[in-house]
């Protein structure tokens, strides 16, 4: 490990790394844990130790956990100079979308034949899709695979250019409703009020092309973490990413019961057998109460 701004790089010993193929291309994943799959997708600048801490809060909730490469250093703590590269290289880049007009980004396909892969090898009813920032909306567009049954998009911030705007082709759209009225799928939705890069005008974008199905959860921003790293702190420059870099780890706090939702979500769509126990023992422990009081 290196220290970066008195904090640590995360070396990632505790997943396998592997190398995907999907049609040809090859990426990097890293992959962890028991049970149905779970796709976290980085945000931007990479695979934080954040991130890889939310990771591993997916994998220790029952979840085999696949954490693709798709910009940035593995595992490096989020400075402001290399933060500002991968972005650089990020924007331009074919695989990704990232301004208005763009349509759906190529990797997207990509992440969904990794959704099926994970699928194949871990069996389970489907796979969850978590995507972050730069990926928030990845996860919507994931949910074209049938595989995909538990998608969340967090703190979406594309297209850049356009506050109101979806990631998303007006084709995989459709697809995407037609997927709701079919399969009865649900999309669940976190972000920061203030937040410059997904705004509410953005959640409701996605209410008017997800109605009903669309779950969009608003934090206060001055709830986020006020020391995130520098590459939050200098370039986003605002309360954005709820559950990974301006998460307080904190019992109660906010941040951290969203993290708890996101992972009852998975938890009642993935391995629904140990939600119905869990609801059950709530029940059980409240009626129990009730009686004490």
């Amino acid at each position: 490990m290196s220290a970066a701004n008195g904090r640590l790089d995360d070396a990632i010993t505790d997943f396998s790394r592997r190398l995907t193929d999907v049609d040809g291309v090859v990426k990097t994943v890293y992959t962890a844990g028991s049970g149905p799959a779970v796709v976290v997708m980085p945000e931007m600048p990479g695979i934080s130790p954040d991130v890889l801490r939310l990771a591993r809060w997916v994998r220790d909730a029952g979840f085999t956990v696949y954490v693709p490469s798709l910009f940035g250093t593995d595992g490096a703590y989020p400075t402001t100079e290399n933060g500002k590269e991968v972005a650089r290289r990020a924007c331009v880049s074919a695989e990704f979308r990232a301004f208005a007009g763009g349509g759906t980004s190529p990797v997207t396909a990509w992440l969904r034949g990794l959704a099926r892969q994970a699928h194949a090898e871990c069996g389970g009813p489907g796979v969850g899709a978590l995507g972050l920032c730069f990926t928030g909306n990845f996860a919507l567009t994931m949910a074209m695979e049938p595989a995909v049954i538990a998608p969340v998009v967090n703190h979406p911030s594309l297209p850049l250019d356009d506050p109101a705007g979806l990631e998303i082709s007006e084709e995989d759209a459709r697809t995407v409703r037609d997927r709701i009225a079919r399969d009865g799928l649900k999309v669940l939705g976190y972000r920061f009020d203030g937040d410059r890069w997904c705004t509410g005008r953005r959640f409701a974008a996605y209410q008017a092309l997800l109605g009903d199905a669309f779950d969009g959860r608003v934090l206060p921003g001055r709830s986020a973490h006020a020391d995130p790293p520098p590459f939050f702190r200098d370039v986003v420059g605002t309360p954005h990413s709820v559950v990974t870099a301006h998460l307080v780890d904190e019992e109660g706090h906010p941040t951290l019961r969203a993290k708890d939702e996101i992972l009852a979500f998975l938890t009642a769509r993935l391995r629904p057998s140990s939600a119905s126990k869990g609801d059950r023992q709530h029940e059980q422990g409240a009626a129990g109460a009730s009686e004490g009081g």
